[in-house]
């Protein structure tokens, strides 16, 4: 049966409103739940938390829901106590595959991140093992953000081998996502060296996250293309632009930041650290827009 109808969580969030649209350009109609309500991207809009299972299960039957993309978690642990953070993440990824199973929807797209596997919040320098990162990497999160992202992947995984679980179940990775005119100001108004990193204070993150972002429409495209493929089971997948965020060469950044990692074949100019050729092979997604494109 073709999609139609998809209802996306936290559709007011930072990138909600740039899946909506870009979803409803290619022709599904789009229903926002998130906590708030508001939206003015989806065609139907409600006011309903993802952690409560009765108002989720109900709206979801109301819009004759095909998919769901689940977007509508805390975005950052750095203003709600850990505990919140941990629930926000697993409690409401369960709460949606749940319900999916409940409704007999086949197609599910998590939000998930690269904390996954101890990165970004991470107090401590990341475990970094090789480079470019696959999803073959170990995990080893900490905080209550990483480990909540680990947990709900876990959790897509063991719902997946439910007999009654959706067909299609993607945890997309994501990085930090920022708008153009973030990216203008962070990456082409600032120093982008190492050196300039550390005297800025924002080494430590940038390090964790492996340089590493994404453009709001790559990720929307990405959200797309999850949805409409056509695997069986769950499948977890890295997310990122084709380049870093840096000036320095990619090769460079291996050698100074993480001299312990294991490099496999070449680094080439401004490549990735993160390796997206899984979304590529099963996706058929590729990113396209870069920060250098503004310069």
């Amino acid at each position: 049966m073709p999609l139609e109808s998809v209802v996306v969580t936290g559709g007011t969030g930072r990138i909600g409103p740039t899946v909506i649209d870009h979803l409803r350009d290619h022709g599904y109609t789009v229903t926002n739940l998130s906590r708030s309500g508001g939206s003015d991207h989806a065609d139907h809009d409600y006011r309903v938390s993802a952690l409560d299972p009765g108002d989720l299960t109900a709206t979801l039957a109301a819009v004759d829901a095909d998919a769901i993309v689940h977007l509508g978690t805390i975005s950052t642990p750095t203003h709600d106590p850990g505990h919140r953070v941990f629930e926000s993440n697993v409690q409401s990824t369960y709460v949606v595959l749940e319900a999916a199973a409940t409704l007999d929807i086949d197609t599910v797209a998590l939000a998930s991140s690269m904390s996954a596997i101890g990165g970004s919040f991470e107090p401590d320098p990341a475990r970094i093992d090789f480079l470019p990162v696959d999803e073959t990497h170990r995990a080893t999160p900490s905080n209550p953000y990483g480990l909540g992202k680990y947990v709900a992947e876990e959790t897509a995984a063991g719902f997946a081998r439910r007999a009654d679980a959706p067909s299609t179940i993607a945890s997309l990775r994501f990085p930090w996502m920022p708008s153009r005119k973030e990216a203008e100001e962070t990456f082409v108004e600032q120093d982008r060296t190492l050196d300039g990193l550390r005297e800025s204070g924002v080494f430590h993150t940038a390090r964790n996250t492996l340089f590493a972002y994404l453009g709001r429409d790559d990720a929307a495209r990405l959200v797309r293309r999850a949805i409409e493929a056509d695997f069986e089971g769950h499948e977890v997948f890295w997310a990122a632009a084709a380049d870093t965020s840096m000036t320095v060469d990619s090769a460079e950044i291996a050698r100074d930041v993480y001299p312990d990692a294991e490099v496999r074949g070449d680094l080439l100019g401004h490549e990735s650290l993160v390796s997206t050729a899984k979304a590529a092979r099963l996706l058929g997604w590729k990113p396209e827009w870069s920060w250098r494109d503004e310069i």
